[in-house]
């Protein structure tokens, strides 16, 4: 009986490191401090590393250039479609009337026109994103 209280006890204690051992690796340790950057010129590698700031740059610049391409194909090659069957062919510039006063403007067509450039760009956008995505870019 004595053997096996002695046993017991060993399994026990064997438990409990165990158990130690698991709260140990579970338990977070704390984060070292990183030292202060050294100069502006450091502060700035920095800047731009940790905030993704060069992605966010080529991201813009792109947007930039992607806004160009696709107005010009609207502006170039579809709205001239449309064109050929309105009077006066440029109907960016219509404008609706309203005789209130002296008389309230509304340019219908310039709206309109950039309501499309929107949903052609955002179609754009989107395509290239989705294909983005499939090839593992984030």
């Amino acid at each position: 009986m004595h053997v096996q209280n002695l046993q017991h006890m060993v399994l026990e204690n064997d438990i409990l490191e165990e158990l130690k051992k698991i709260r140990e690796a579970l338990t977070p340790k704390p984060v070292p401090s990183t030292p202060e950057p050294r100069g502006v010129i450091a502060e700035f590698k920095e800047f731009i590393g940790k905030a993704g700031v060069l992605g966010l740059a080529i991201g813009f610049i792109m947007g930039t250039v992607i806004g160009k391409v696709v107005t010009a194909l609207v502006q170039d090659l579809i709205m001239p479609i449309p064109s050929a069957f309105i009077e006066g062919g440029d109907w960016r510039k219509a404008v609706i009337t309203i005789p209130v006063g002296s008389g309230m403007n509304f340019g219908i067509g310039d709206f309109v026109g950039v309501v499309i450039d929107f949903l052609i760009i955002s179609i754009v956008i989107f395509v290239i994103a989705k294909f983005g995505r499939k090839a593992g870019l984030k």
